[in-house]
């Protein structure tokens, strides 16, 4: 049995609905061919039980069992509160 739960972090860029929250995570990837530290972005739904986010939010989500369509993220902790 697989233990360890992927963790993401990234900001709050959108409160979508009743107890979710939309974040953007965004990494560094060296690209191919050209050699150059590039920035690649993907959004993640997560699960806030309590209603707590709020944008601009940094926030780090754990990997769950999936819980809609596209959520399978749950709120961890909030790294730090501010405006977008």
């Amino acid at each position: 049995m697989n233990t360890h739960k992927r963790e993401i972090q990234g900001v709050v860029v959108r409160k979508s609905g009743d107890k979710t929250a939309s974040v953007l995570v965004t990494r560094q990837v060296l690209h191919p061919k050209y050699h150059k530290t590039v920035k690649r972005f993907k959004k993640y739904l997560v699960h806030d039980e309590r209603n707590e986010l709020n944008e601009g939010d940094t926030v780090i989500a754990v990997e769950c069992r999936p819980l809609s369509k596209t959520k399978s993220f749950r709120l961890k902790t909030i790294v730090a509160t501010g405006v977008k």
